[in-house]
């Protein structure tokens, strides 16, 4: 017997009916971004992580390649492919022991670290008279000789900056200043440290030797002391001021270090990569939070965020280059193992973890369409377009070399070089809210260039 069709119909509706689940939508670039702006958790968990189970990593030791171990683990627990240590050999510099006083006519000691790829004073020191040079010009006036059996002190008169550019000023101060000491007969050079704060912690850094100059025995005073020092000069008298300086820095000779690499696979591996670079060692003195982990961690979630916004059509490929800080053998040996594989764009983090301010390209001429879109879509983040041209970060030699296009993102240097080289390179100077706006836009940027199907800088 059929239901009568008011029956049927009421059976009908209930009967539950059966949902169609909702197709998930992938999230725009611009989304991810600006989530990363507010919530972004991946740079912090990199810089915490190899911060707290690592910490500091010397160019070319076991703690340096405990340090890449480290990022592997952790780029290949976060879904990045082609995940490799890439081995080269380089010759490699420990500090040792690090003392410095006044013996006469002010009887004190002084905070002290050695320069890179100096030499020893062996363990006894040595004790000498300092003779004071306001700066590196006033040095390369002395005569030839004349510092003969003495140690050379180096001044300069750093300031803070929002681009950095003290660096270029004060930098001979270490960079140059021991060698041109040494070539006119110094025993050993100290230097005021290159850096902007009022701590007692000296901030290192590697120096250089012209060819034919033996290397000598070479420290950086803290601030303070080297202000202090410099008031000894002003009230000696005239009367010599003796120096007892002991360093014990040596070399291991050639040991192994590496490059880490990592990549979000893109949906056409013909076109050329988009290569995000930092560095993963440190010198022995902090932590390397802010130089260069912070670096690492920003590179590597904005390659990971590009991801989550839909797979690139260009690989995102992030390059950790192994030991910058003692002559960019990282850099190099990625760049002569790879030249003729071309690169679309490089980039690097490698200035703190304080917001970027502005953005600069070597393609604004060239290619002026891609470079305002870029501006554009930057700057509800607080970045201005500049006019400047980009040269890149230490560790992206192979861009330069094979001269292709060029972003620098530049971040606030203000407070950098109170950090820089320090034992007060730790993680509790790292700003979450300034590294969160650092992702976001490196996200924006990356996202928009591993898109982009056309070449980046285009040929002449």
């Amino acid at each position: 017997m059929k239901p009568a069709m008011p029956a049927l119909f009421a059976l009908v509706l209930a009967v539950p009916a059966v949902a169609t689940p909702p197709v998930p939508m992938t999230p725009t670039l611009e989304g991810v971004a600006d989530s990363a702006l507010r919530n972004d958790t991946y740079a912090w968990d990199f810089v915490e992580g190899i911060t707290t189970e690592v910490g500091p990593r010397q160019a070319g030791t076991e703690a340096e390649a405990r340090g890449r171990a480290w990022a592997m683990r952790w780029l290949k627990a976060n879904g990045f492919a082609n995940v490799a240590d890439e081995p080269f050999q380089m010759e490699t510099w420990v500090p040792g022991e690090a003392r410095a006083e006044i013996v006469s006519p002010f009887p004190q000691p002084l905070a002290v670290l050695a320069l890179g790829d100096t030499a020893s004073t062996g363990p006894d020191g040595l004790t000498a008279e300092v003779v004071l040079f306001r700066t590196v010009d006033d040095l390369r006036a002395a005569p030839e000789g004349s510092l003969k059996g003495k140690i050379a002190y180096i001044s300069h008169s750093m300031t803070r900056t929002q681009d950095g550019s003290q660096y270029g000023f004060a930098g001979p101060a270490r960079w140059v200043g021991a060698g041109i000491a040494a070539s006119k007969g110094a025993v050993a050079t100290v230097i005021k440290s290159v850096g902007t704060d009022s701590e007692r912690t000296p901030h290192t850094g590697g120096t250089d030797f012209p060819q034919g100059v033996a290397p000598t025995p070479a420290g950086a005073l803290a601030i303070p002391d080297a202000n202090n020092l410099e008031r000894m000069f002003a009230r000696a008298g005239g009367k010599p001021i003796m120096m007892k300086l002991t360093l014990t820095p040596r070399s291991l000779g050639m040991t192994t270090s590496g490059n880490v690499v990592g990549e979000i696979v893109g949906r056409d591996p013909s076109l050329p990569p988009v290569l995000v670079a930092c560095h993963i060692d440190s010198w022995w003195n902090g932590t390397g939070a802010i130089d260069d982990g912070a670096g690492c961690g920003i590179v590597a979630a904005a390659a990971k965020n590009v991801a989550a916004s839909g797979r690139p059509l260009r690989t995102i490929r992030v390059l950790m280059a192994g030991a910058e800080e003692t002559g960019l053998w990282g850099s190099k040996a990625y760049s002569a193992a790879h030249i003729n594989e071309p690169i679309a764009v490089g980039l690097e983090s490698d200035f703190g973890a304080d917001r970027i301010w502005q953005f600069q390209s070597n393609f604004r001429d060239r290619n002026p369409g891609l470079h305002n879109r870029i501006v554009k879509a930057v700057a509800r983040f607080g970045v201005s377009g500049g006019t400047g041209v980009a040269s890149g970060g230490a560790d992206i030699n192979i861009v330069r070399d094979q001269k292709s296009a060029i972003i620098d993102l530049r971040q606030d240097g203000t407070r950098y070089f109170d950090l820089h080289h320090t034992a007060n390179d730790t993680l509790d100077k790292i700003d979450p809210v300034q590294l969160r706006q650092n992702v976001a836009v490196w996200t924006q940027v990356v996202g928009i260039l591993a898109n982009e199907p056309g070449e980046i800088l285009p040929r002449q």
